[in-house]
């Protein structure tokens, strides 16, 4: 039964819409031999655009990217969260459009897959963790790793040679790391599969951005902070509710005023900038290890 079951299927993916066999050049969405834009070698009648999200592209963009060379394929997972009365729910996912696009950018043969908003916030019932507070969306832990792994073994299918993991959590960080071994030990570095531990380093953050004069003189105990604000603005002034709290003098943040916009918008450059060369650093080494880098020592208590 499962023979005849598995023949059926195959049958079925042969014919195209109608009962037609399907043409083996075909691709895109459509049969070859129904309109030449369905064809593998089609060429593209429009100009490459101007983005490195593969959602943002066609199909024949994103080919045409492998084949000149844009071959690593990043992917980000952010989350759905408390962040205090400020800061959207969305919080890691408004880092993450600005960050992974810097890095791709910067590193000039990478594209970004689809940001990854929903993953690992506490047990969903009962709740524990981030879902205690309404908005927030979890995903258990085997399913975040299923969905990695299913998104890198499609990037791999297609063509890329370099895929990289960074997660803007905490929660982010353990699946990664599975993920990215897991395959790394089943495919033998090819293509290579790396989760970057560097990326999320926030502690490093607020210390490079003390020399442009972000110091936080104080701990108001809310799951914020001025570097995170800054990243979240740069992306998207309404993601930190920056006009409503100028008009209510609240734009201020663990002792930090972010009221100069001029000058906020300075720290939030420093940061993207900062941290897209720490991600490139890593990604070149996990590269030439072919793989994840080892987990940096634990640090001692109290540290």
């Amino acid at each position: 039964m499962l023979a005849g079951a598995a023949s059926i299927a195959l049958g079925s993916t042969a014919l195209a819409q109608g009962g037609q066999p399907r043409d083996p050049r075909s691709i895109g969405g459509g049969n070859c031999s129904a309109n030449p834009y369905n064809c593998v070698d089609a060429v593209n009648p429009l100009p490459a655009p101007n983005t490195v999200w593969m959602e943002e592209m066609t199909w024949m963009d994103v080919r045409d990217a492998l084949k000149a060379g844009k071959t690593t394929a990043i992917i980000a997972t952010g989350g759905m969260e408390p962040n205090g009365p400020w800061l959207v729910t969305g919080k890691h996912n408004y880092v993450l459009h600005t960050n992974c696009e810097a890095i791709a950018r910067k590193l000039g043969n990478a594209l970004c897959a689809p940001i990854v908003k929903f993953v690992p916030e506490g047990n969903i019932s009962p709740a524990s963790g981030h879902m205690a507070s309404p908005g927030t969306i979890s995903m258990r832990e085997e399913t975040f790793r299923n969905v990695l792994t299913d998104l890198v073994h499609s990037l791999k299918v297609h063509g890329f040679t370099k895929i990289i993991l960074i997660g803007d959590s905490g929660g982010n960080q353990a699946g990664q790391r599975w993920v990215a071994d897991s395959v790394t030990k089943l495919w033998q570095g090819s293509p290579i599969v790396a989760h970057i531990q560097e990326y999320y380093d926030y502690a490093s953050v607020a210390k490079h951005m003390e020399q442009f004069g972000v110091h936080q003189t104080v701990a108001e105990g809310l799951h914020d902070d001025p570097e995170i604000s800054l990243n979240m603005f740069i992306d998207d002034p309404k993601s930190i509710r920056y006009d409503e709290r100028a008009k209510a003098k609240l734009l201020t943040i663990n002792g930090v005023s972010l009221a100069d916009r001029k000058k906020a918008t300075e720290w939030a450059k420093q940061i993207v900038e900062f941290r897209t060369k720490v991600t490139i650093e890593a990604i070149e080494k996990a590269v030439a290890n072919k793989g994840t880098l080892p987990a940096p020592p634990r640090r001692p208590a109290g540290n």
